[in-house]
């Protein structure tokens, strides 16, 4: 079974599964995944169509492009729900991730993994007040392997209208971080920035994200990769730091030991983990 990058991924590139012409070069935009998108993307009237046009590209995919790719399928109880997974149930164990919008009920993200398989990557994009009271039940599905913020439907959902900084969404956000670190999976991935037409925007979007202890964040345009994999990436310097702890760590075995004047404990190595882990990504 070829593994996800997925769980791991900062920025996350969104592209329509009506145009597969732009798979590759989404593929090679910079970002560490893509999300063929089968949902918002889609008028209802093409949503076969799409998933045909989908089917006939995954095969031409290779095994690494494969493992930076998620579809966002259709929500539990859409016509088309069904159909997405009778799809994607044979892609799953060859890398492919699925994102499922709309998770508010566990019990619909138990049937989406049973219908994918044990070795299913899932995503669960939560976008309304249902999903966010149900966090830790979602983060307990075994397939899920990472939370998603889907802010902009979240505040259709509560009637809000959050300013341009969005301090309205730091109670949902603080909850996602949290409810992630409880399952201990990933940190999760922040929502979309809509200008695409300023980069000072989304750097301060992005630096927000990462100041709430979120891993990744979702794109919608090309030009917002850099970015994003910059504010939520490691230095050279960190990248250096968490090789020595980790060195020092294997040959401590174990023991609580000092590096540049700092105690290194298992909380630090964990934090050196994750940060070697995007190296090796």
């Amino acid at each position: 079974m070829t593994a996800s990058s997925v769980n791991h991924a900062r920025s996350l590139l969104f592209v329509p599964a009506t145009k597969p012409e732009r798979f590759a070069k989404a593929l090679d935009s910079g970002a560490d995944c893509i999300i063929i998108d089968l949902e918002d993307a889609v008028a209802e009237g093409s949503k076969d169509g799409a998933r045909e046009q989908l089917a006939q590209h995954l095969p031409q995919l290779t095994a690494d492009q494969r493992a930076r790719t998620v579809v966002r399928i259709n929500a539990a109880g859409t016509p088309w729900h069904e159909a997405d997974l009778a799809l994607l149930r044979q892609w799953t164990g060859q890398g492919v991730a699925v994102m499922l919008p709309k998770s508010e009920e566990p019990a619909a993200l138990h049937g989406v993994a049973q219908v994918l398989g044990e070795g299913a990557n899932i995503v669960a994009l939560v976008e309304s007040l249902a999903g966010l009271d149900a966090l830790d039940l979602i983060a307990r599905v075994p397939q899920v392997v990472r939370l998603a913020f889907g802010h902009l439907d979240f505040q259709l959902d509560l009637g809000m209208r959050a300013s341009v900084e969005e301090p309205e969404l730091a109670f949902a956000r603080n909850a996602l971080v949290a409810a992630s670190r409880r399952a201990r999976m990933p940190a999760p991935i922040d929502g979309v920035t809509t200008d695409t037409g300023s980069a000072e925007r989304l750097a301060a979007d992005a630096r927000r994200a990462r100041a709430f202890g979120f891993g990744g964040k979702l794109c919608i345009h090309p030009a917002q990769v850099a970015g994003v994999n910059e504010a939520l990436g490691y230095s050279e310097a960190e990248q250096a730091w968490a090789l020595r702890v980790l060195e020092e760590a294997a040959r401590r075995g174990g023991e609580v030991f000092s590096l540049d004047g700092r105690m290194v404990d298992l909380p630090v190595i964990r934090a050196a983990e994750a940060i070697a882990a995007s190296i090796r990504k």
